[in-house]
């Protein structure tokens, strides 16, 4: 596979192909070395570069704000959207298997290969390299950055309205756990009234809720909407 194109895209030459080569290798593979040692080192480095960006963009803001942001930006499924930017899925080493479960379009292996290929980089050329490169992208993703913007606190929403039709809160429940610890993720559900509305995955168990929060708030509305027909 030529991976120039890519280099060009990213906008960074790599002056050893097989880090880059490692990088955007699956587990699936099962050729050599895979991203994951990568992928642990890129979440640190990218969690260190948001942070400092965030603080000072918003020389301002308190730090339970920064937090929220840095939540919203730091997760699985911005990772995929900077990664998607970058064309990545393209170049992914994976298995057949893996191909045919569409494999190069999810959230969890893109985000994966992102921060594994900023690991990379951070290896090669060092923290400066990785950081011109992030905050390029960031200013180009969001364009706007505000807590408005990123972040919205669906399990909120969700609670104010169930409390308001049921007159109960929403229960969310872990359904499962799996990865290394390191990268562990978590099935959530949420129900209510005892009904289940909406599974979903996540990094943190926060993560997971706020999704599945989002899920029932769309079934909520578009049953409302029904009702009121």
């Amino acid at each position: 596979m030529d991976l120039g194109n890519f280099e060009q895209t990213l906008g960074y030459h790599f002056k050893k192909q097989n880090l880059l080569k490692v990088a955007l290798t699956h587990k699936s593979a099962k050729k050599g070395n895979h991203n994951e040692r990568l992928e642990f080192l890129g979440d640190a480095v990218l969690d260190l570069i948001v942070g400092e960006f965030l603080y000072n963009k918003f020389p301002h803001s308190p730090e339970g704000e920064l937090s929220k942001m840095r939540a919203s930006m730091v997760n699985e499924k911005s990772f995929a959207k900077l990664a998607r930017h970058l064309n990545v899925g393209k170049y992914l080493y994976i298995s057949v298997s893996e191909e045919q479960n569409n494999g190069r379009d999810k959230d969890s292996i893109l985000s994966n290969a992102f921060e594994a290929i900023m690991g990379a980089i951070y290896l090669e050329s060092g923290l400066g390299a990785v950081q011109k490169l992030v905050l390029a992208l960031l200013e180009e993703i969001y364009p706007k950055i505000d807590l408005k913007s990123l972040f919205y606190d669906h399990k909120t929403a969700l609670q104010e309205l169930t409390q308001a039709l049921f007159g109960i809160t929403p229960e969310y429940v872990v359904l499962d756990s799996f990865g290394p610890d390191h990268n562990k993720e978590f099935l959530m559900g949420v129900k209510i009234n005892d009904r289940e509305y909406a599974r979903a995955n996540g990094k943190s168990k926060k993560e997971a809720q706020q999704t599945c929060a989002k899920a029932a708030l769309e079934i909520l509305e578009k049953e409302s909407q029904r009702n009121a027909q």
